[in-house]
């Protein structure tokens, strides 16, 4: 029987590691597929190191998220397909949510969530996420290195089937609908390539904006530090009263979310909307939960109303908060 030669460049593809890439060249070439995975599964857990594994981790996009523009181009393909089931399956709170957690995931373990996403929905992929967020560093570290070896060996099926070579048993793997799945346009992933960058679910207008509309911080000024963990909301008003509302008057159903977070180790909180040029005049409230962050203050929660009118609507808006245990200031930023 003959042997499959591949190069470097194609082992890249399946694992973002060079080191890995560089020793199965060395090991290669390989009769079939289970003879490369076997290889693969050494190299990965005995032979590259954590920098290895750390340069693979980063060579994947966050789910939901499109590669970058550096990304190999293969490896970009591969990851659309990947994803197509999770992307197709997603809502823009879905999709907010799933951001919001990336985040969360990023700023704790310092790698994007690695999961085999083919086939899997958005709401799977969050169940999953939340899940794994409870993990100690070096429990998830493994979990990393144990899904990038799925995502390899899927991709190492690929290589194969493209060199026309069917592997003579099946390895056991979750991705015998990714082929067809990469066929799918569903590429919803612009929603969340980063804090200050979005679009809408369908083709969205190109914005000139480098950052949302509106945005906002917490300074904890009794401390002197950012005030980070602080859970933020975006309403606006949509009531039938063209003024806005009344003070004195609830109207608690009469305002819509556009956008939740929580503010980070900057106190800065993550995307509250999504990027357009121009903004939708009308009165807007942001809530802070206050009272979570500090169960012995004097505020409950903290909410902020303001206007945005017609004239500017292509303005942006910092409304960042100023906090003590028993007051609170808030001034609009350029």
């Amino acid at each position: 029987m003959s042997s499959t030669k591949f190069g470097k460049n194609e082992f890249i593809a399946c694992c973002g590691s060079t080191k890995f890439a560089e020793q199965m060249v060395a090991n290669g070439p390989f009769l079939n597929y289970n003879e490369a995975v076997a290889a693969a599964n050494d190299i990965w857990f005995n032979k590259v190191d954590i920098s290895g594994w750390l340069e693979a981790f980063a060579a994947h996009p966050q789910i939901g998220q499109n590669p970058s523009a550096t990304a190999h181009k293969t490896s970009a393909n591969w990851s659309k397909g990947e994803q197509s089931t999770a992307l197709a399956t997603a809502t823009d709170s879905t999709l907010q949510e799933l951001y919001e957690w990336n985040s969360r995931y990023m700023q704790k373990f310092g790698f994007v969530l690695l999961i085999c996403a083919s086939g899997r929905t958005t709401p799977e992929i969050l169940s999953e996420l939340k899940r794994r967020f409870s993990n100690r560093p070096i429990v998830e570290f493994e979990n990393a290195a144990q899904e990038q070896m799925k995502i390899t060996e899927l991709r190492l099926q690929k290589l194969f089937s493209n060199k026309e070579f069917t592997a003579s048993t099946q390895v056991q793997s979750t991705a015998s609908d990714v082929t067809k799945a990469e066929g799918r346009v569903t590429i919803l992933g612009s929603h969340l390539t980063a804090p200050l960058t979005t679009s809408d679910t369908k083709s969205a207008p190109k914005t000139t904006r480098t950052r949302p509309p509106i945005t906002t911080h917490v300074l904890d000024v009794a401390r002197g530090c950012p005030a980070s963990g602080i859970e933020v909301m975006l309403e606006m008003y949509s009531g039938a009263n063209l003024a806005g509302p009344v003070f004195g008057n609830v109207d608690n159903d009469k305002w819509i979310l556009h956008g939740s977070s929580t503010t980070d180790k900057d106190g800065r909180s993550g995307q509250l909307m999504k990027m357009v040029n121009d903004l939708s005049p009308g009165v807007y409230r942001i809530s802070f939960n206050t009272g979570k962050y500090n169960p012995h203050g004097f505020f409950p929660f903290v909410s902020i109303v303001f206007e945005i009118k017609e004239s500017q609507k292509n303005e942006h808006f910092h409304v960042p908060l100023l906090l003590s245990p028993f007051s609170f200031s808030t001034y609009r930023g350029s």
